[in-house]
């Protein structure tokens, strides 16, 4: 199936409303102006080597078995209604103990943004954070998404972000962490880059306006990330606003889309994989472009919060993927796959070569918890060859 852009362009830009979730909500009054950046906690270039949050020992098995395995998910806050957090939680927790063939593990958690629902309040932290994720026993990294840095007018903007994700040593127990185990993690910066031995994770902030905006020194800086780190490694790209999104609410962002081609044309490297979320459902995407071949974009938003976002209609009807979309200058957009009606999580497995992602949908509130997590979507992706490995199954 092929949807052109003019017929149907949420892919790329539009927005309509949606009244899909467990939940009727309100939300608080708006207010989406661009924010000011807190000052950076640690030395740029911002970066965060993995092997000085883990212990040496899992440091030393991911490098003897060149394999790193981690969870992405993004929008996780439970305001309002926990339940749908708490399922994915627990998802993610009993997944801590699936070990691949050679004993690999997840390492880490990185969240695509909005931690923190409505506004990233400090004491929010707790309830949305900290003990939503008590039984989960390993590092959580994140950059923020607009609802993180959508402060409320008495706070400065990420004071919540910046105090429980970017402290400034180690060790660092902050208030309302409570009884936690977990300390703030230090992050030098709200966007920043995680360095691992199989890849580099670039985050940036794409702040509070809809669809994103990201402006000078961060798009320096992100343009440095993409010429420096090393050509070796591949180069994934966390940010909360998608590129391209299929659903009926918030859309795809052209803005995006510009400061990623913007950087990659000045740097002359372009991503190898795009982490997203914002949009509260899960897509895998392809976008090819013929002077890049295939990247994959990869919306992961349905991590707690409780309202979903329907994927759009064609016609009246719900659309089968895969899905072809035309994004014009030779360049082909695919929704391969989505869940738009489940909360889950991805778990990324990286080597050398390979690129594997397992969806896992959680149980829906109603459902009995027993039921336990469901594999929704499994594939394999080749960086060198930057395409999608066939008859993976």
């Amino acid at each position: 199936m092929t949807v052109s852009k003019g017929s149907h362009g949420n892919m790329f830009g539009r927005m309509r409303p949606s009244t899909t979730g467990y939940a009727v909500h309100r939300d608080p009054p708006r207010d989406t102006h661009f924010r000011d950046l807190p000052a950076p906690t640690g030395k740029a270039p911002f970066r965060l080597d993995l092997k000085d949050i883990i212990s040496k020992a899992d440091y030393d098995a991911i490098v003897k078995r060149q394999r790193l395995v981690f969870h992405l998910n993004g929008d996780m806050g439970g305001i309002g209604y926990a339940v749908p957090q708490e399922l994915v939680a627990a998802g993610m927790e009993a997944d801590l103990s699936k070990a691949t063939k050679d004993g690999s593990l997840p390492d880490f958690l990185y969240i695509t943004g909005d931690c923190v629902y409505f506004n990233g309040q400090i004491n929010q932290y707790y309830a949305q954070f900290y003990e939503p994720y008590e039984l989960y026993h390993r590092p959580v990294f994140a950059v923020p998404g607009n609802h993180d840095g959508e402060n409320l007018p008495t706070d400065q903007t990420l004071d919540g972000f910046m105090r429980n994700f970017c402290a400034s040593k180690p060790g660092t127990k902050t208030p309302e962490s409570q009884g936690s185990f977990r300390t703030a993690m230090i992050q030098p910066n709200c966007y920043w880059t995680l360095l691992t031995p199989l890849c580099s994770i670039v985050g940036l902030y794409s702040n509070v306006p809809e669809g994103g905006e990201i402006v000078a020194p961060q798009t320096d800086w992100f343009a440095k990330e993409l010429r420096t780190l090393p050509k070796s490694l591949p180069l994934f790209v966390a940010l909360h606003h998608p590129l391209y999104s299929a659903d009926d609410y918030h859309s795809g962002s052209s803005r995006m889309r510009k400061v990623i081609e913007d950087a990659s044309q000045a740097a002359g490297r372009y991503p190898d994989m795009i982490f997203t979320g914002h949009v509260h459902n899960y897509q895998r995407i392809s976008s090819v472009h013929p002077d890049r071949g295939l990247v994959p974009q990869l919306v992961t938003g349905a991590g707690g919060y409780h309202n979903l976002h329907s994927i759009m209609k064609v016609n009246g009807e719900k659309m089968v993927a895969p899905v072809n979309f035309d994004a014009g200058d030779g360049e082909t957009v695919t929704l391969e796959k989505y869940c738009d009606d489940h909360h889950g999580f991805l778990r990324l497995d990286v080597t050398k070569t390979l690129v594997t992602g397992r969806y896992y949908e959680v149980p829906r509130p109603q459902e009995p918890r027993t039921k336990g997590s469901q594999l929704f979507d499994h594939w394999q992706y080749d960086i060198k060859k930057r395409s999608w490995v066939p008859n993976q199954l």
